[in-house]
């Protein structure tokens, strides 16, 4: 009897961590969470967590966003950086720059801003010998005169 009780507290320290803000909040400051983190209100300044940050439809946030996932169905005005991914959820509004591995925007949603994935990793920073590409100006000059 007693074990089933100090699983039961085991359970519950191991769940993810969950915190809203509800509509009527309006915030200014440093917002710094573990886990999941519901916003309805208003907030500017600085949100991180390496966690889910969840937008809902009535909140405005204004600032920097540091976060594991972005789920946005509200307007942000900010830079964002989301290590796993950013979904804009419509009728969601999105001004500014983000990084991020991936994204998806829903129909209806809205995005307006820089948007970094990484591409430069994929880039070859050593580009290997073009000896076999030709100048295709030069190229096409000569055919043009001999054509006359």
């Amino acid at each position: 009897m007693w074990a089933l009780g100090d699983k039961h507290v085991q359970d519950s320290s191991d769940s993810d961590n969950f915190t809203f803000l509800g509509k009527g909040v309006d915030f200014k400051g440093v917002l710094n969470f573990d886990g999941t983190i519901r916003i309805d209100g208003h907030v500017e300044g600085e949100v991180h967590t390496t966690g889910t940050l969840i937008i809902g439809e009535q909140a405005v946030i204004k600032g920097i966003l540091s976060v594991g996932t972005l789920m946005t169905s509200g307007k942000v005005n900010g830079t964002v950086t989301a290590t796993a991914k950013i979904q804009i959820l419509k009728p969601g509004i999105l001004i500014g720059d983000i990084r991020t591995p991936g994204i998806s925007i829903e129909d209806g949603a809205h995005f307006h801003g820089m948007c970094d994935m990484g591409a430069n990793k994929w880039v070859d920073e050593n580009p290997s010998s073009h000896k076999n590409v030709h100048d295709l100006a030069a190229h096409r000059g000569k055919a043009r005169t001999a054509d006359l």
